[in-house]
C-alpha cells in the first residue's frame, strides 16, 4: 500500500515538473527573441523592463534565466547563431534551388549582421565572457556557408570561386554601419555580390 502511494506521488511530481520545464523553455525562448529585437532597436543597455514587455514576462523571470546582462547577451548570441546556422540545411531542403537556397540564407544571414554590429561595443570589451563568441560564429556558420556555396556549385549555379569565410566577410563588409535605425539598407550591394558568383 505504501509503495502504491509512493509511485503514486513519483508519477505525480514528473507529471507536474514537465509543464513547469516546457514552460520554462518557452519563457527562455520569449526572452531571448525579444532581448535580440530590443538589442537592434534601444541597444545593449536598454533597460530590462523593455525586453520584459517585449517578451510578455517579468523582469524576475529574465534575472532567474539570466543573472547578468552579459549573460544575456551572450545567450542571445549563441541564440542567433544557432538559428541561422540550422537555416542552411532547411533552405537547401526546402527551396527550390541550391542558388535560391545561397540567396535567402544570405539575407537572414544580413539580418544578423545587422543585430551583431548593435552588440560590436559589447563584444569588443575585455570582458572575457565574450572571448569565445566569434570562434564560435565561424565554427558554426562558416561549414553551412560552406554546404551551401558546395551545392550551388554541384548544381552548375555558381562559380565556385570564393572561400565560405571570404564570401562571410564580404558581406560583412557590406554591412558595417547598417542597421534598421538608420535607414541604411545593405541588401542590394549584397544582391549584387550573389549575382555575382553566377556564372
Amino acid at each position: 500500500m505504501t509503495t502504491d502511494m509512493g509511485n503514486v506521488t513519483s508519477n505525480d511530481r514528473g507529471s507536474e515538473g514537465e509543464p513547469k520545464r516546457a514552460d520554462a523553455r518557452r519563457n527562455r525562448q520569449a526572452i531571448l527573441d525579444a532581448a535580440a529585437a530590443v538589442f537592434v532597436t534601444s541597444g545593449v543597455n536598454a533597460p530590462i523592463r523593455e525586453i520584459a514587455a517585449k517578451a510578455g514576462t517579468g523582469t524576475a523571470t529574465i534575472y532567474r534565466h539570466f543573472p547578468t546582462r552579459a549573460d544575456l547577451i551572450v545567450a542571445v548570441y549563441r541564440h542567433q547563431v544557432d538559428s541561422y546556422a540550422e537555416a542552411g540545411p532547411a533552405l537547401l531542403a526546402s527551396t527550390a534551388s541550391p542558388y535560391e537556397a545561397l540567396r535567402a540564407w544570405i539575407d537572414l544571414f544580413v539580418d544578423f549582421l545587422v543585430t551583431k554590429h548593435g552588440l560590436a561595443s559589447v563584444l569588443q570589451s575585455d570582458d572575457q565572457r565574450f572571448d569565445p563568441l566569434h570562434e564560435y560564429f565561424l565554427e558554426r556558420l562558416v561549414p553551412v556557408c560552406g554546404q551551401l556555396l558546395e551545392a550551388a556549385a554541384v548544381g552548375g549555379e555558381i562559380r565556385c570561386t570564393l572561400e565560405p569565410h571570404e564570401l562571410m566577410r564580404g558581406v560583412g563588409s557590406l554591412c558595417i554601419g547598417a542597421d534598421r535605425t538608420s535607414g541604411g539598407d545593405p541588401r542590394p550591394l549584397v544582391a549584387v555580390l550573389i549575382a555575382g558568383l553566377r556564372p
